[in-house]
């Protein structure tokens, strides 16, 4: 079973390659049924392999499947080759299940799109990188995994590039993330350099050498791979790519924040563990920002009036817990977290698609209000991920995110005090969404957004809400606490981080406390929002300006980076380029023009005025000689 472990990248890059060739003839909706296909037959194979893996026991579950020799040079060589290990599979089977979804319920949201065909040939590629990205054995080949998720998500990102907003948010996606992509190659540089190696597991590889590393070599490497991941999981400062990369199509926006891109980053921190656990600060600062990336998320999350704005910026938030989780050593947390965003968070994203669906394009939740009446299983949906994100128990969120909290408070309290305040902001705007979508007065019908009534979704759009809502709403028992046998997760991942997580110690009573606080905190932040905007869809004072346009972030860049850089940039090439290095070379060149001019003027091709050159010279050098001969 664990040979087939290569047709998971491979099925979606056939789908990529068919569909490039023959994507328009098999049009619109063979094209999307091709797509989806591919991702499904990867996720099938995902399962296989997976039961495989589960049929070997503790460290016997990890398994190397070389491809090819990619890079031969010299005594080095560069292999593309998978590792199959608990963590590894645990990423590639949500990728390719909750992208599967996505690829079904796009058959029906892109079904009138002009470049149907192209939009999923994107959507293939996308999904074979990130399997790539999660299963390569090395950075090297990981490498091209995370380079090829970023070309496609500015691909999605800009694919209704005759729009001038979409253009330049898949530009800004592509810039963020180049800055963090030089953090990956500096690490890869620094480790090879240092241990000379690219392999993560194996008696050479760089796991092997990391209980041997020195402290500073630990932590510059650390520092080096969490910029690369501040810059694809959108962290504090490069965070700002994700929201604007609302203008890609709805399932572009579930694809990106769910199931490929943001999470690329958290995984490769876990997966580089052994070494982020040499470097207590480096493990600090991680922790750091990922709680202020989730704080400062939320509050401007609660401001926003785009449906999908919004979900963008909850997005961030929850990244900034795994983040979180990662800095606090609890990195099964941090995975669990992952995988029950991935649900929720995938929900959330289609069933709002689902609504602007239902409004024909309409994505401002002031214009819409009471649509729960006419969009049932939408609503339905919806209702379950609120549940589930804002962390009321029983929903996968409150332990996903519980389990974070507690290690946080095991590790330092005024992180989690931080993390705590920003799950009664995540209850509070999730709730405010909710709110001003489903409840309240119909405001769609009053400012007339669209001619007749909303509409429920195709079936092909439905499948995907009810298959996540039901795996939003269980998908906790995945790692329940409260009793050993219950935390599945943990054991499963046990070979692979069982050496580096830290266990927190509160005690069975510390733990049932916290738990109480995160649900008093969950019905707090829905209990307060749900009161204020029920029935309202007005209240300026709760959406200053300043949370509004993302804490002057964008404005700040605009003005102490962007305008700077320009102008340095027209100085440079006006004064620097033009005037100094053009100019000089075309000083030379002048100078050399002229003295070539004036030298022409000798060379008349007359032979009288050679001869007559000649004969003064020789009369000028006689007379020299006798003058020399004289004294």
């Amino acid at each position: 079973m664990l040979h087939l472990a290569f047709l998971m990248p491979l099925l979606p890059l056939a789908g990529f390659a068919v569909l490039v060739t023959f994507g328009r003839r098999l049009g619109n909706p063979l094209a999307g049924w091709l797509g989806t296909a591919t991702v499904t037959g990867s996720f099938v194979i995902a399962v296989i392999v997976f039961i495989g893996l589960l049929h070997r026991t503790g460290d016997a579950r990890s398994f190397t499947q070389v491809l090819f020799t990619w890079i031969p040079a010299g005594s080095f060589h560069a292999r593309a080759a998978l590792l199959i290990d608990p963590l590894s599979m645990t990423m590639a089977l949500f990728v390719t299940g909750v992208s599967a979804l996505i690829h079904l319920y796009s058959i029906g949201y892109m079904s009138h799109d002009k470049d149907y065909p192209r939009f999923f040939v994107y959507l293939n590629l996308f999904v074979a990188s990130m399997l790539v990205l999660v299963l390569a054995n090395n950075l090297l080949f990981s490498f091209v995994g995370w380079e090829g998720v970023g070309l496609c998500s500015y691909l999605l990102i800009a694919f209704w590039f005759d729009r001038d907003t979409a253009t330049t948010a898949g530009k800004k996606a592509f810039i963020f993330n180049r800055i963090g992509d030089t953090g990956f190659l500096l690490a890869v540089f620094l480790l090879f350099g240092s241990i000379h190696t690219f392999t993560f597991s194996g008696p050479h590889g760089i796991f092997a050498h990391a209980g041997s590393m020195s402290t500073g070599l630990a932590t510059a490497v650390s520092l080096l791979i969490f910029l690369a991941a501040t810059g694809k999981s959108a962290q504090v400062p490069l965070f700002t790519w994700l929201p604007d990369a609302m203008e890609g199509p709805t399932p572009v926006s579930a694809l990106i924040h769910a199931a490929t891109m943001v999470t690329a980053g958290v995984y490769l921190m876990v997966r580089m563990s052994p070494v982020l656990h040499r470097s207590p600060d480096a493990l600090l600062v991680v922790a750091s920002v990922g709680v202020a990336t989730a704080f400062i998320a939320a509050t401007i999350g609660a401001t926003q009036n785009d449906i999908k704005k919004v979900l963008a910026y909850s997005t961030v938030s929850q990244l900034g817990y795994m983040f979180l989780a990662v800095g606090t050593q609890a990195y099964v947390a941090a995975i669990f977290l992952m995988i029950s965003h991935a649900f929720y968070k995938g929900l959330l994203f289609l069933s709002a698609g689902s609504v602007i669906h239902g409004l024909d394009d309409e994505q401002d939740i002031k214009k819409m209000g009471g649509l729960r009446k006419y969009m049932p299983l939408t609503y339905g949906a919806f209702f379950v991920a609120w549940l589930a994100i804002s962390g009321v128990p029983p929903f996968s969120g409150f332990w996903a995110k519980g389990d974070v909290l507690m290690n946080a408070f095991a590790d330092n309290r005024a992180l989690w005090a931080v993390g705590l305040i920003t799950a009664v902001l995540t209850a509070y705007y999730m709730s405010r969404e909710i709110a001003l979508v489903f409840y309240g007065d119909e405001r769609w019908r009053r400012l007339r957004v669209i001619k007749g009534e909303p509409h429920e979704s195709p079936w092909v759009m439905v499948v995907p809400l009810v298959i996540l809502a039901f795996c939003a709403a269980f998908g906790g028992l995945l790692n329940l606490p409260f009793h050993p046998n219950w935390v599945v997760l943990d054991h499963w991942l046990q070979p692979v981080l069982g050496s580096v997580v830290r266990v927190p110690h509160v005690g069975i009573g510390g733990e049932w406390a916290l738990a109480l606080g995160d649900a008093v905190a969950a019905f707090l932040g829905l209990g307060v929002a749900l009161g204020w905007w029920v029935g309202r869809s007005e209240r300026p004072a709760l959406e200053p300006a300043f949370l509004r346009r993302a804490w002057f972030y964008d404005a700040a860049i605009d003005r102490l980076i962007s305008r700077p850089s320009t102008a340095a940039s027209l100085v440079a090439a006006t004064d620097v380029e033009e005037r100094t290095i053009d100019g000089g070379v075309t000083a030379v060149a002048t100078l050399v023009r002229a003295t070539g001019d004036r030298l022409r003027r000798i060379q008349t091709g007359f032979v009288r005025n050679y001869a007559l050159a000649i004969a003064v010279g020789a009369v000028g050098i006689l007379a020299w000689m006798l003058t020399r001969a004289s004294l």
